[in-house]
């Protein structure tokens, strides 16, 4: 099936007693046994949920994968997949990734013996240099954030299955309606389901797909072990997000390279990273690769004073973290969400106080550009 009914359909074959096209919200600890020594294959929610396996199967299924895992949130996914590793072993990483999964790895398993390399995983060259002999996987963005470069996953999913490491894919800005890493070789992708998948700033979730079996039952054992799940509710809001997901993007695109050209030419505007736009060095890479370019836009603005009137002085666009949302919101990266990492490295990626992230919402971009035109005068 297309993605968009893949998608739509989620958790509607659940429900075979009633019939309901809405999949139930199983809010319960534990399940009554039919007798000793059996079980109705659930147990424990902790250790399985019928509204949370049915996102998880669901995911798998528009990820193309074996398995799918439901989290607490995004952090508790990677968290979780970092079980994977023992210490003395080594990941390589993108360099301009979100800062929260910096300081995971940076301030919590550097601790347990795991180490870390950041490159820029848009060159696959330096991607190669980075490898050591204890490497055992790339931990990549696909489309980083907040700069929006653009990872070849092929070439990098080649680069791993070389040299025997896993190749671990965080899309949380494409969503598999734009790109399905698997597909292009990637053994593990990861999301915060909290953005472009449940889309409404309404849940906080983390996502995972798996392609092999074998490696599936290992996320399995340290998702049950930890025990960091998806309550029954947030997976319910998180399947209704899911199904609107392929029209929401669509919009969202829209909108995003109608802003993107809009500000490109706004002369209180130094710089745009947006790869929709045909000088964007990833551009000719996403139309290979994708099926959209996203709705995710960094700018530089000319002045520093910029930056408060345009965070404060926006009516329909949000100052708030997180992004992906059916509304728009904009974000100040230094402080907010890479406030962990160190300036000095801040100011080599072009991470400065010059740049602002905005997540394009489904609003009327007419509205959105008259938004921000007002909060520039």
């Amino acid at each position: 099936m297309n993605i968009a009914t893949t998608a739509a359909q989620i958790g509607l074959e659940r429900e075979t007693r009633t019939g309901a096209v809405t999949v139930p919200i199983y809010q319960t600890a534990t399940f009554r046994h039919p007798g000793l020594g059996q079980s109705t294959g659930y147990d424990y929610s902790r250790s399985g949920n019928p509204t949370r396996q049915a996102l998880e199967e669901g995911m798998a299924r528009l990820e193309g994968g074996s398995r799918g895992f439901a989290y607490a949130s995004g952090m508790a996914a990677i968290t979780s997949l970092m079980f994977l590793f023992e210490r003395g072993d080594h990941l390589v990483v993108t360099e301009d990734l979100y800062g929260g999964s910096y300081r995971l790895f940076e301030k919590l398993f550097q601790q347990f013996g795991l180490s870390f390399s950041y490159v820029d995983t848009s060159d696959v060259e330096l991607v190669r240099q980075a490898i050591r002999p204890n490497t055992r996987a790339l931990f990549v963005e696909s489309l980083t954030n907040p700069l929006l470069k653009v990872a070849d996953v092929a070439a990098l999913a080649a680069l791993c299955k070389e040299k025997g490491m896993l190749c671990i894919v965080d899309n949380t800005f494409l969503t598999p309606y734009l790109v399905r890493c698997l597909d292009l070789g990637a053994d593990i992708t990861v999301y915060s389901g909290s953005k472009y998948l449940s889309g409404h700033n309404d849940t906080v979730c983390g996502l995972v797909a798996v392609k092999d079996a074998a490696l599936a039952e290992k996320v399995y054992f340290h998702q049950n072990g930890a025990g960091a799940v998806l309550g029954p509710q947030d997976s319910w809001l998180t399947i209704r997000g899911i199904k609107t997901l392929t029209i929401r993007m669509e919009r969202q695109q829209e909108n995003a390279l109608a802003l993107a050209l809009w500000l490109k030419e706004h002369p209180g505007v130094g710089r745009v990273y947006y790869p929709g736009l045909p000088e964007h060095p990833g551009h000719d890479l996403m139309q290979r690769q994708c099926t959209g370019f996203g709705a995710m836009i960094a700018f530089e603005v000319a002045r520093p004073e910029l930056v408060e009137r345009l965070l404060m002085k926006t009516r329909l666009i949000s100052f708030a973290e997180s992004l992906g949302g059916v509304e728009s919101l904009i974000t100040f990266p230094k402080v907010q969400t890479h406030a962990d990492i160190e300036p000095e490295t801040l100011q080599r990626l072009g991470i400065n106080d010059l740049l602002l992230r905005l997540s394009v919402g489904i609003e009327d971009k007419d509205d959105l550009i008259a938004d921000l035109a007002q909060a520039f005068a």
